[in-house]
C-alpha cells in the first residue's frame, strides 16, 4: 500500500516540509524544513539577507511565498544543489525528532509519495506522473536511519 502525504493535518502530515518540527543546521534554528529550504535559494546572491528574514518569518507558507518570489535572485547553482539542500534538512528533521523517525520506520518498505496536485518535481502532481523527489528522500532517510 502506497503511503501518500501532503497536508500537515492529514495522515502522515509530519512528513510534510511544512510540519512544525524545527531543525538546527548551520548553527541556526529553523522553524521548519520549508524555512531552511526556501532560505537557501538565496545563499551567495545579492538577496542573501532574505535568508534571515525567511528564517524568522512566522509560517512555512510565508517562507514558501517569499522563497518563490520571482523578483528575487536565486543562486545560479540552485537546480544542481536543491536536492542536497532538501536531503540535509529532511535528515536533520528525522534525526532531531525520534517520534517522527518512528512514524517513518512504521511505513515499512512502502512507497512514500508526496501527493501534491501542483508539484511535479518534489511530488506526484495532479496526474501522478511527477518525480516525487521528496518521497524518495524520505525513503532514503527511512533506510539510512534503520540501523
Amino acid at each position: 500500500m502506497t503511503i501518500y502525504f501532503y497536508k500537515v493535518e492529514e495522515p502522515y502530515g509530519c512528513f510534510s516540509n511544512f510540519s512544525p518540527h524545527g531543525i538546527n543546521l548551520g548553527g541556526k534554528d529553523w522553524p521548519t524544513v520549508e524555512h531552511y529550504y526556501q532560505a537557501h535559494k538565496f545563499l551567495g546572491t545579492p538577496d542573501e539577507p532574505l535568508m534571515e528574514v525567511i528564517r524568522q518569518i512566522k509560517t512555512p507558507e510565508e517562507a514558501a511565498a517569499l522563497g518563490r518570489d520571482a523578483a528575487r535572485t536565486v543562486r545560479t547553482d540552485w537546480e544542481r544543489v536543491k536536492q542536497q539542500v532538501m536531503r540535509e534538512a529532511v535528515f536533520a528533521k528525522f534525526l532531531t525528532h525520534p517520534h517522527l523517525q518512528e512514524e517513518l520506520h512504521a511505513t515499512g518498505s512502502e512507497l512514500i509519495v508526496e501527493n501534491s496536485p501542483t508539484d511535479y518535481y518534489w511530488g506526484c502532481g495532479a496526474d501522478n506522473s511527477g518525480q516525487n523527489h521528496l518521497g524518495k528522500i524520505l525513503m532514503e532517510v527511512r533506510q539510512t536511519t534503520r540501523g
